[in-house]
């Protein structure tokens, strides 16, 4: 029996979560330097809650043809290209920002390229981890994939908005360096092709190539929706998590709204949004003990409500640093039920699935979150950055009392096959359980 190497010792792991890691603290940067962007140019929230939906829009209506892509394609080839695309949107936004002709619609245009480019990173980056981690490290992995998150939250909007500071067009360039380091780091990962069990083509008996038959992208496509469907608590869940994303993507304009009223600017509003850094960092660390204490559904409405009580309390008027310590909360948990949900997604879904089926969730998960920043800029301008986030609070706490109505998700484990006795093809696991 071959000895398991130690996770750290993993090369191509570790290539790939490096490269994830530089990207990810590039984005963060202009996380919070677009809004900015778009409020030093038209002064209106609005607009800047317009341009991040486009994004998140485009981004969910590509997801799912992106991941019946990448289970057809070289997801070698399809990482390597996406991301080499995203540096060059990143290049052409921080030209235009250099010559002083950026107009909205070109913020809008480019979001939509990225997020296209992002809705093929995301599934390869994923299938990935299957393909060159264990089974017995896929905790520990994507574990380390939660704490890359949180450490690039705590660093990335501070440094961001220092970065604004010293011009507009900085975090744009840095972006758009960090995009090509990663677009490096993943050419040395040499993430699998495909599936170590999906060939390009096999062999018949005599002798002549037979190709792998794709049954069109709707038909496969539908087949991943079915099978989740038919996976009862985690298609409650999947519910759940779509009203989580579309509350708690809604803040972040009114949170910057709320600093600048109590006098905070760009340095103190990235040092603020460092506090969902600081949660997400020390809640990935904590994340296997706490994973052990609470299954996941009954996580899922600890973060529910623990999200909406801490963003009613970002509104004490405390000044313009003290939203800084309700956000520490807010990520505290949430890092445990990313890790736990991946782990249970990664052990059961058919490795020949996997694109198809990361896409389908995500978009399940995200499939209101487009919503979520025009609601948050909406909410800010019609009334204030302080009672936006009280409204937003209250929501995510009306949620979680409804959420706990749903017995399924109350029960949901993970570890036991759904009953009703659903089909499923020939090699494919049918359960919530290992493979």
């Amino acid at each position: 029996m071959t000895d398991v190497v130690p996770l750290r010792r993993n090369v191509r792991f570790q290539l790939l979560w490096i490269g994830s890691a530089v990207s990810q603290l590039g984005s963060e940067f202009t996380r919070l330097a677009m809004p900015l962007l778009v409020l030093a140019l038209t002064g209106s929230p609005g607009l800047a809650g317009i341009v991040a939906g486009a994004r998140t829009v485009a981004f969910l209506l590509v997801q799912i043809p992106a991941g019946v892509w990448v289970d057809r394609w070289d997801r070698r080839r399809t990482l390597i290209t996406a991301q080499g695309l995203q540096a060059v949107v990143s290049a052409l936004l921080a030209t235009l920002i250099l010559i002083g002709q950026v107009q909205i619609w070109h913020l809008v245009t480019l979001a939509v390229l990225d997020a296209l480019c992002a809705a093929f990173i995301e599934p390869v980056q994923d299938t990935a981890i299957r393909g060159i981690v264990p089974t017995t490290q896929l905790h520990s992995a994507y574990a380390q994939e939660e704490s890359r998150t949180h450490a690039a939250g705590l660093i990335g909007p501070p440094l961001g908005g220092l970065l604004y500071g010293l011009g507009r067009a900085v975090p744009f360039v840095v972006d758009t360096i960090t995009f090509l380091a990663a677009t490096i780091f993943y050419i040395l990962a040499k993430v699998p092709r495909r599936p170590a069990n999906q060939s390009p083509a096999s062999s018949r008996e005599d002798g002549e190539e037979r190709h792998p038959v794709r049954r069109g992208m709707r038909r496969e496509a539908t087949e991943a929706i079915t099978w989740l469907w038919r996976r009862r608590g985690l298609r409650e869940v999947t519910a759940a998590v779509m009203v989580l994303n579309l509350l708690g993507g809604a803040f972040l304009i009114p949170l910057i709204v709320l600093v600048g009223e109590r006098g905070g600017g760009a340095l103190t509003t990235g040092t603020v949004l460092a506090g969902l850094g600081i949660g997400g960092l020390a809640g990935a660390l904590l994340s296997g003990r706490i994973s052990r204490l609470l299954p996941p559904g009954r996580l899922l409405l600890v973060v529910l409500t623990v999200f909406g009580a801490a963003l009613a309390a970002t509104a004490l008027p405390w000044g313009p640093w003290w939203p800084m310590v309700p956000l520490v909360f807010i990520t505290l948990s949430t890092p445990s039920l990313n890790v736990v949900l991946n782990v249970v997604i990664a052990r059961m879904v058919p490795v020949e699935m996997l694109g198809r089926m990361g896409a389908v969730l995500s978009m399940g998960g995200t499939a209101l979150k487009p919503f979520g920043p025009v609601l948050g800029g909406a909410l800010a301008a019609a009334l204030s950055g302080a009672v936006a986030l009280v409204v937003l609070g209250g929501l995510l706490g009306a949620t979680a009392a409804v959420a706990a109505l749903s017995r399924e998700l109350r029960r949901f484990t993970g570890e036991t096959a759904p009953a009703g006795g659903d089909a499923v093809q020939p090699g494919t696991n049918p359960g919530l359980v290992p493979e």
